[in-house]
């Protein structure tokens, strides 16, 4: 059975720290580091984001796997405020890169979300305080949702 039909109808409650992936911010992923200042994600706010297509991108670094001709990309901005590992969401299945100082930042933990939360993908990265840039490739989706939380 599809794990949409063993989900209970309505709302689903998320954990207090997850609360934000309710109620997300529409965005623009960035195609170039050029617009990064217009997709800041806060932490704990869920963004939902247009994607661009893979051809249109120039991401702040290669990505791992930066997807074929036909798949969706983006980049976001992410302020940590202090340093501390972070998990970054996200309900698609993409490749998930995080850019700190021109290098990828290596994650430490990967799980998946909560059940009937939509939230299929959670990696923690352990980052420095300070912006960071998150990369999305090899998307199959034109729009992603996606949220960082410090891990508590």
């Amino acid at each position: 059975m599809p794990d949409h039909e063993k989900c209970p109808s309505g709302q689903v409650v998320l954990p207090d720290a997850l609360k934000g992936w309710a109620s997300p911010v529409t965005m623009t992923a960035a195609a170039n580091t050029t617009t990064l200042e217009n997709t800041v994600l806060k932490p704990g706010q869920a963004a939902q984001l247009t994607l661009q297509h893979t051809g249109e991108m120039q991401y702040a670094l290669r990505p791992t796997e930066p997807g074929g001709k036909v798949s969706s990309g983006g980049m976001v901005a992410f302020d940590a405020p202090a340093a501390g590992t972070y998990r970054v969401m996200m309900n698609v299945r993409a490749w998930l890169d995080v850019v700190h100082d021109g290098k990828a930042v290596d994650s430490v933990h990967h799980q998946h979300g909560p059940a009937c939360s939509g939230i299929g993908k959670m990696v923690d990265f352990p980052l420095p305080a300070g912006r960071s840039v998150i990369q999305l490739s090899g998307s199959g989706k034109p729009v992603a949702e996606i949220m960082v939380v410090p891990v508590q």
